[in-house]
This record gives C-alpha cells, structure tokens and sequence, in this order.
C-alpha cells in the first residue's frame, strides 16, 4: 500500500488496532521498550539495549497474531509504524484514544478483554 501523508497512514495504522486488547498490548510493549531505553541510559547498562526491541515489538507482534488477526505493518512502513506507535501511546495515555477512532469514522470494537 502506497501512502502519501503520516496522516493517511494513521488512518490506516489505527484500523489495524480496531481491537482495545490489540492496543493495550501495544500499550504495555511500548511502555517496556522506554523503560528499557531509560533504564539502560540511567543504570548506564547497555544490554538494557537490547531489551527493548523484545518487548516493544514481541508484544505489538502476539496482539496482532492472536488478537487481531492480521499482519504488523512494521514490516511494511517500519519508519511510519513506529511514528503512529508512539502517537497511539500518547493518545492512550491522556485517555484520548477512543475519541481518535470516533474522529477517524471507527468504532472501538468492544471486548471482555
């Protein structure tokens, strides 16, 4: 898929994350990899390093496998993925994500988990 804008893409990336579950684990692996990245940088322990790519995508990875049940666009638009990751993370943070799909035209698909 070609896309002109990071804001086309996002509209697309968010579709990808239709499921609350599917973004909370994307949550918590983002989460992990800053921990590791700060942890590593205070603790001055770069095998922290190498932590973060574990659980930053091996947890985005399993939503997508078991959860959403499509493939990550990381391998397709790795420098965009990583971009609209972080937006998303944000997003859920201040507690706007779910006004981000409603603006977008999407509804949360609604979970037990």
């Amino acid at each position: 898929m070609n896309f002109r804008s990071l804001e086309e893409f996002w509209a697309y990336y968010v579709s990808q994350h239709s499921k609350a579950s599917t973004r909370r684990w994307h949550f918590f692996g983002t989460l992990s990899a800053l921990l590791c990245l700060l942890s590593s940088l205070l603790l001055l322990n770069p095998w922290l390093l190498l932590l973060a790519p574990f659980f930053g995508y091996g947890l985005a990875w399993y939503s997508h496998v078991f959860v959403e049940r499509n493939a990550p666009v990381t391998f397709s638009h790795p420098f965009w993925s990583l971009l609209c990751d972080l937006k998303m993370f944000g997003l859920m943070l201040t507690g706007r994500m779910d006004r981000e799909i409603k603006r977008l035209g999407k509804r949360p698909v609604l979970q037990a988990f």
